[in-house]
């Protein structure tokens, strides 16, 4: 039989439980009737030294062995601690014997029609009454076998007492599991419940971290992060197909409007229209290069070809590249070289693919008139690029997703500078494969800033 993992908390913190209550009650049990029996021994041996102290006493003052005051004692003792004696002197005459109350009380209980609580099992012990070395007396004493009277009661009501907390203790711990294993399962039930919301594309399902127990929440939180990431993933994967759609819609409907009208005769293939074609199909080649760079760049196997690498010559290089289509657009390129030669490893191709792509989107975004600067921060065992602009500046809210793959804040102004929004993607990548590290600041109106660091050896 298939128990549920609540059923199976509930079974064993109940066997855990009624194990430590019979066993305590148990012990408790038989302990306190082994205490009260040794309890009434030691009380009856301290009696009977009592009655033999004062026999030896009586004889040493006038050669006689009972008195007035054994009597007394002895018949208290029957009447109330169901002892009885007999007292011998040393040629074996009877000289007290308290067991004929014994068979009074049993008469008169038997003529009021009760029962006794006392059975006929007595036991005996015999002491001799030794003097100077000489035995002048015997003292046996009878007393039952089992409990009698008072103290039978009074064990009884103990019994009944612990019974009776037993039978509480038993319900409360029925109780007490089933509310901790609800206690327990509840948690797993809230994941359970949000996981299967998950698994039906629910990517608002979350856990309820703050009703889970502290060793449960580390658990929903990690589940609640893992749902964030699926969200956002299923957030890019649609606006990327809709971007993606939208990159091949406009070549594709361009190139079959004129292969169209070439077929029907409407234009000729000239020079100009087949031009315009090849634009169009470029636009293709330079969507699909781009996707291609992405899964080389996220591939964790990528190899890189790491050669001493002298940062002056670097940036002279990025400067020669960009400073014609700076010049074109209007915007300054201000590259500040450091004075000293530094040196680092990397590689080279993918280092140039970083900087172009930052130093890229810096121009995209930066209006005429304005600048874009370049320098260099480091210490002894870390290089840091800085590509500042002076451009339009990114929103707050869209810094925390520039690094996903496919992601663009402001649609409309991607539709003017081109780009399916991996570029970041790209660099992101590249930069953690030289094990280092970038990072994005930026405000609206002001520009935005790019550190990347990457380490010198």
């Amino acid at each position: 039989m298939n128990l549920t993992f609540r059923s199976r908390i509930f079974i064993y913190l109940l066997i855990v439980s009624l194990s430590g209550v019979f066993i305590t009650s148990f012990t408790i049990f038989f302990g306190v009737e082994n205490q009260f029996s040794n309890y009434l021994k030691k009380s009856r041996e301290e009696q009977i030294a009592e009655i033999k102290q004062i026999a030896l006493s009586q004889y040493e003052r006038n050669g006689e062995l009972i008195n007035d005051q054994i009597d007394d004692i002895t018949h208290r003792h029957a009447m109330t601690e169901d002892l009885y004696y007999q007292l011998y002197d040393s040629d074996g005459n009877l000289l007290l014997d308290t067991t004929s109350a014994h068979s009074m009380m049993g008469m008169m209980n038997r003529m009021h029609g009760s029962k006794s609580d006392k059975t006929d099992d007595y036991q005996s012990d015999t002491y001799s009454l030794s003097s100077n070395g000489r035995t002048v007396g015997t003292l046996v004493v009878f007393y039952p076998e089992n409990l009698t009277g008072e103290d039978f009661i009074f064990l009884n009501e103990i019994k009944r007492n612990i019974v009776l907390a037993v039978i509480i203790t038993v319900v409360l711990s029925v109780l007490f599991s089933l509310l901790f294993s609800n206690r327990l399962t509840g948690g797993l039930k809230k994941i359970i419940h949000a996981v299967t919301g998950l698994r039906k594309s629910q990517w608002r399902s979350r856990v309820p971290v703050h009703e889970l127990t502290d060793e449960m929440r580390p658990l929903g939180e990690s589940f609640n992060q893992l749902a964030e990431s699926l969200a956002k993933e299923e957030m890019l994967r649609k606006q990327f197909t809709a971007n993606f759609a939208h990159e091949l819609r406009t070549p594709l409907a361009t190139l079959r409007s004129h292969i169209e009208a070439f077929q029907d005769g409407i234009w000729e293939p000239d020079s100009n229209k087949l031009g315009q074609c090849h634009e169009e199909l470029m636009r293709l080649v330079r969507l699909v290069n781009e996707l291609e760079k992405l899964i080389a760049a996220e591939n964790p196997q990528i190899r890189l070809d790491k050669t001493k690498i002298e940062v002056g010559k670097l940036l002279t290089s990025i400067d020669n590249q960009f400073s014609s289509l700076f010049l074109k657009k209007g915007v300054n390129l201000k590259v500040d070289y450091p004075k000293d030669q530094r040196w680092f490893f990397g590689d080279r191709d993918k280092i140039i693919q970083i900087l172009t792509n930052l130093v890229n989107n810096a121009l995209q975004y930066t209006p005429e008139g304005k600048s874009v600067f370049i320098y260099l921060k480091g210490t002894a065992s870390e290089l840091t690029f800085i590509v500042q602009d002076q451009g339009e500046g990114i929103k707050k809210d869209d810094l925390p997703f520039l690094y996903e793959r496919f992601y663009r804040g402001d649609k409309s102004r991607d539709r003017k500078t081109g780009g399916i929004g991996i570029g970041l993607s790209i660099v992101k990548a590249l930069v953690e494969a030289h094990d280092g590290k970038i990072k994005i600041a930026s405000e609206l109106g002001v520009g935005t800033t790019v550190s990347v660091q990457f380490p010198v050896e």
